[in-house]
């Protein structure tokens, strides 16, 4: 089966009771057990609830893996990821992540006693020199929020084998469309599904994919455990927006494709960062690893351009927070995605204050660029 035929008719594609083409929302909280000790397939929504299996299935089948798990957020998936793990276990980091994942490692998971060394994720050598007798797991995203920094997942998982570690990979910029990460050997993949996964910025969601059984069965439990599963009426919002996931990046695509023209022949714009880029640091990588380089780019205007009028000036685009909507997102990840990283370790990392972040939407691209160009025109 093809991927786009994945995205509509993959995993669990109508309800197994009624035959609905739509799978519905199960709200009930506990289901009848027809016999006392009978080992019914439902039991209570926490442990499993019809609704987010659906979509749980539909995940697993598009990353490739044996199961999947939806949670509260991209942050409860990622969390209880590293909940796999005991106090002492060391983890090796990428130095450019999430601001959120960021916070989770630095203020709440160290304080249970995880160990994490940050390594820049380009660097095949530092990540090898990184492991420790204790280092359980490779952490990273690919590519990176917000510098876009791609990272080769085929070299990596070689390494952590070798050295019989798991590989742990945050898929949410590619998304399964582009990037299948257990196909190229890591054990799990994670995914913000807030993002281009529900596409419509109406939905919070994380989403966890394994292709190790006995992983399978330890997220499972913690799933069930820790309690921060999705709801039905969020899964069911999730699968939708799954459904129309090819369709969207295709527009996703082209419009990013016509924005980065604009913006390399718009002097007003110092640099650039994009992996579909023939000199963009990764771009090889990136070309053989990726079907498509993704709808996300980050960039800086020219020193003494003001940022701030610039971003606010939009009116199309919006100032916000979040990607992979339908609709285009700007913001400053130094204020606001990435604000709660120091600013040293920003400015350490490569973030500077005056970064600038795109998620490219699908409305007419036309009127994308008229916008950018107005608001520039505002500045200088």
């Amino acid at each position: 089966m093809k991927f786009e035929t994945k995205l509509i008719h993959g995993g669990q594609s109508e309800d197994q009771a009624t035959g609905a083409v739509s799978i519905p929302v199960y709200r009930s909280s506990t289901f009848h057990q027809y016999e006392l000790g009978g080992n019914p397939k439902w039991e209570y929504s926490r442990t499993g609830n019809p609704t987010r299996a659906a979509l749980e299935a539909l995940i697993a089948d598009l990353e490739g893996g044996v199961a999947g798990f939806a949670f509260a957020s991209g942050s409860a998936a990622i969390h209880a990821t590293f909940s796999m793990y005991s106090a002492h276990d060391h983890f090796i980091v990428g130095s450019d992540v999430y601001g959120g994942t960021f916070r989770l490692i630095n203020k709440v998971l160290k304080r249970f006693g995880l160990e994490f060394t940050v390594v820049d994720m380009q660097d095949l050598a530092a990540i090898e020199n990184a492991i420790q007798d204790n280092t359980v797991a490779i952490y990273f995203e690919t590519p990176t929020n917000p510098l876009l920094q791609i990272a080769d997942i085929s070299a990596i998982t070689k390494i952590a084998k070798k050295h019989n570690l798991k590989t742990i990979v945050d898929n949410t910029f590619a998304t399964p469309y582009n990037q299948r990460p257990l196909e190229l050997g890591a054990d799990i993949v994670v995914h913000s599904a807030t993002k281009y996964l529900g596409g419509h910025s109406d939905v919070v969601a994380g989403l966890a994919v394994t292709s190790d059984e006995e992983i399978a069965e330890k997220l499972a439990f913690l799933q069930n455990s820790i309690g921060s599963t999705l709801g039905p009426d969020d899964s069911w919002l999730i699968q939708r927006g799954i459904k129309t996931l090819g369709a969207r990046m295709r527009v996703h695509h082209a419009n990013t494709e016509a924005i980065i023209k604009f913006l390399e022949n718009d002097g007003r714009v110092a640099r650039i960062l994009y992996p579909g880029l023939p000199d963009f640091p990764g771009y090889e990588v990136a070309k053989r690893q990726m079907d498509h380089f993704g709808a996300m780019i980050s960039f800086e205007l020219q020193e003494g351009l003001d940022t701030k009028k610039f971003v606010e000036s939009l009116k199309v685009i919006s100032l916000a927070e979040s990607l992979g909507g339908i609709e285009s997102l700007i913001e400053v990840p130094s204020v606001m995605t990435h604000g709660s990283i120091p600013r040293e370790i920003r400015l350490e990392n490569g973030i500077k204050d005056e970064l600038i972040r795109l998620s490219v939407g699908i409305e007419d691209e036309e009127d994308l660029i008229d916008d950018l160009k107005q608001a520039l025109d505002k500045i200088g």
